[in-house]
């Protein structure tokens, strides 16, 4: 067992500590308020401290890594050990009253994700996952699909700042010609941990989403599937695009996308 499998239980045990009281304060109405910054101070009021909390927990778990400084996670270091974290990923539904929403933990060691675990409270989904060690949902093993492109679940996402519309927009276009249906099921970190075990096919995304792409990548990586950029290239922390899919549609999506441009 490598030492970041060793600290699946601990970050588990975070994970749903703060998940759960994030669940006590959720009341499942609508958040009111009519401009983004009441929208904004209603978030901050739970999000700040479900922070405060999972810093203080993951620090005593791992103290000599740092937390990445944006929440968007694009100041991960190329050496060392880095914390990126979202104590309510999916802060749109949460206030919204959905309950597509969870706490997304991440160790990224080297510029490397080696250990993940989302949480969703309200849906039971708990998907963990160590580096070299295989990705778990509830607890047991987990693998992607087998299907053809034309029989796929396709899902993507917009990152918070897109800086690349038209390419998102035209491979959208390509992939519902091609995919059998394409959706947008919540966070984006639970999507793409869903291409791991096989609810979802394929996952695309153009632009920079770090936070919510590592503990999806690595969670898909490790059942099987294929995460690369959309050129096909092993997707980085830097990559300005993102592809997590089954191995058997893979090559089908790399074709869609090459299309784009």
């Amino acid at each position: 067992m490598n030492e970041f499998r060793r600290l699946l239980p601990q970050v588990t045990d975070v994970a749903r500590e703060v998940g759960e009281g994030l669940r006590e304060r959720r009341s499942g109405i609508p958040a009111t308020g009519p401009d983004v910054a009441s929208v904004i101070e209603a978030f901050d009021e739970v999000d700040r401290p479900a922070v405060a909390l999972l810093r203080e927990r993951l620090g005593a778990v791992r103290p000599r890594a740092v937390w990445a400084p944006d929440e968007v996670g694009t100041m991960v270091g190329a050496r060392g050990e880095t914390w990126v974290c979202d104590a309510v990923d999916g802060a749109v539904q949460f206030l919204r009253g959905l309950p597509h929403w969870g706490v997304s933990i991440t160790l990224v060691a080297d510029a490397r994700p080696v250990l993940a675990v989302l949480y969703a409270p309200q849906l039971d989904i708990l998907y963990t996952a160590a580096e070299g060690a295989g990705a778990r949902l509830n607890g047991r093993p987990v693998t992607t699909s087998s299907k053809t492109l034309a029989a796929a679940l396709a899902c993507t996402s917009q990152p918070p700042h897109n800086l690349e519309p038209e390419r998102a927009g035209a491979s959208l276009t390509g992939m519902l010609r091609r995919a059998l249906v394409v959706r947008n099921l919540g966070p984006t970190s639970l999507q793409v941990a869903q291409v791991g075990s096989g609810h979802v096919d394929v996952f695309w995304e153009y632009g920079r989403d770090v936070n919510n792409l590592l503990p999806g990548s690595l969670i898909a990586r490790e059942a099987g599937a294929v995460v690369t950029d959309a050129a096909g290239a092993p997707w980085r922390l830097d990559s300005s695009s993102f592809v997590a899919a089954a191995p058997s549609v893979h090559r089908e999506v790399m074709e869609v996308l090459a299309a784009v441009g």
